[in-house]
């Protein structure tokens, strides 16, 4: 029989809580979107994509802000909290710079894993040899890989457990390949990761087309280390066929999570009830408030404007009046109209056990 997805699993040297997962999300999963989706079950999260580059250089946003883990991400509060690990996810094409990013996140931040992104389809991203081009030069994402594994090692060279280093790749680059099946076996066989995040689309692709849940049920088959299955889980039934389809030993919540973490709640314990509209504009109001801690009210305000649709799109079913809302909301200047505009009491934030 399968592993039920609540089951806890190894990681490497971590123990995680469960088997669903907060997805990278890039300029997304910062501290209060993973602390977010924790409260609501998930296992262990992986931040955004952070540019190894901007660390190796000392970017102050990059590593003061970007890299922060909150404490609160350590503790199981919440609806059905889990306090489970940390990973930071990391790009770059240079191996020399990949071992110093590493390196740096492991002395100076309490993440519990790493992971290098090889499946990122973005255009800016392919170009420098990162993300998704490292499907074409397998050689170099093995020299990426290890050089993250050597430098999270010399970082913790006066002891304690070796940090996991894990990997996130597509299925290719284009539809048909499958470089990245290839890929995922030299990274775990020659550069000692311990977990592939798989997205069986091609990188072509980006997020449309159906998942290849063959090929990922094949690389699950054949590869000594866990996949971690990720690409259009975006409802509860769909994340349990794919899981038991593939034999993935976990699974990640990606888009379908957006304003949306009750999906961790309904996948982790068959909850498919709705949340109610005053559910909805608390957790919303949750986030205005963790914002504005991350990152100042001012920044706050401009930062939220991507955040709204995601809740609008569950808090009002007519398309005239939402489109009208939204519209107000990416226009508000302050957060005092934001919160009059979604009729809030901003002194009355909502309080979570």
């Amino acid at each position: 029989m399968p592993a039920s997805l609540t089951d806890s699993w190894r990681l490497g040297s971590l123990e995680v809580p469960n088997r669903v997962l907060l997805a990278p999300l890039a300029g997304i999963g910062n501290w209060f979107v993973r602390l977010q989706a924790k409260r609501y079950g998930a296992g262990m999260a992986v931040s955004e994509m952070v540019s190894s580059h901007a660390i190796h250089y000392g970017n102050q946003k990059t590593c003061h802000e970007m890299l922060r883990i909150h404490p609160d991400e350590r503790e199981p509060s919440g609806v059905g909290g889990s306090g489970g690990p940390v990973s930071i996810q990391l790009f770059g094409e240079d191996p020399a710079i990949m071992k110093s990013a590493a390196a740096y996140v492991v002395a100076n931040t309490d993440a519990d894993a790493i992971d290098i992104n090889m499946g990122c389809p973005v255009p800016k991203v392919r170009k420098t040899g990162a993300g998704a081009a490292m499907l074409d030069d397998h050689d170099l994402a093995v020299a990426v890989a290890k050089a993250a594994r050597d430098g999270a090692a010399r970082a913790r060279a006066s002891g304690g457990e070796e940090i996991p280093i894990t990997v996130k790749l597509r299925s290719g680059s284009r539809p048909g390949d499958e470089s990245g099946y290839e890929l995922a076996h030299r990274l775990v066989e020659e550069a000692g990761v311990a977990a592939i995040a798989f997205h069986p689309r091609s990188a072509a692709v980006h997020h449309k087309g159906v998942p290849d849940y063959g090929l990922a049920a094949r690389l699950v088959e054949t590869l000594p280390a866990p996949v971690i299955l990720t690409g259009g889980l975006a409802d509860a039934p769909s994340v349990h066929e794919a899981y038991e389809r593939t034999g993935a030993a976990a699974v990640m919540l990606a888009r379908g999570s957006l304003g949306n973490p009750w999906l961790f709640r309904s996948v982790l314990e068959g909850d498919e009830r709705e949340p109610t509209r005053a559910e909805i504009l608390a957790e919303l109001a949750w986030t205005i408030e963790r914002a504005v801690e991350h990152l100042g009210e001012a920044r706050a305000t401009r930062y939220l404007r991507k955040f709204y649709p995601w809740y609008l799109a569950r808090l009002e079913k007519d398309p005239t009046h939402a489109r009208r809302l939204g519209e107000r909301l990416q226009s508000a200047a302050t957060l005092d109209e934001v919160y009059g505009l979604l009729a809030l009491d901003r002194a009355s934030e909502p309080a979570f056990a």
